[in-house]
């Protein structure tokens, strides 16, 4: 019963490619755990956990470690897409962009100009 409320969850680790997955229902209480690449991706499990359970739901236990905890995440560029945008979605805050650019100057020159296909670094604030 447990595991059916909370199968989006399950889904999006799937979709995510969470490493070293365990799921298993215990008394009414689903105990997941995993390993996600970075921080950003365990964030967003634990959003849909919170926005199926609320803020802190009783009926699941969750496990999440990260793999790679040096940087945020890591974010390959689509076209349209500005450094602002990207900051956007990652922090709230467009303002955010030196950040990105800063971690990146290795690839990027002017953070203005960034490139469809590009693997940028999204540095932990």
């Amino acid at each position: 019963m447990v595991k059916s409320k909370y199968q989006e969850v399950l889904d999006l680790g799937d979709k995510l490619n969470v490493q070293n997955g365990d799921v298993q229902e215990d008394n009414g209480v689903l105990k997941i755990k995993g390993t996600t690449q970075t921080q950003y991706e365990k964030n967003i499990l634990w959003d849909k956990i919170k926005e199926i359970g609320g803020e802190n739901p009783s009926d699941i236990k969750a496990d999440i470690k990260v793999a790679d905890d040096s940087v945020y995440h890591r974010h390959t560029v689509q076209k349209g897409e500005s450094l602002s945008k990207i900051a956007k979605h990652y922090y709230g805050d467009p303002m955010k962009y030196t950040a990105i650019f800063e971690a990146n100057t290795d690839k990027l020159k002017n953070p203005d100009l960034i490139y469809p296909d590009q693997e940028l670094v999204i540095p932990n604030l």
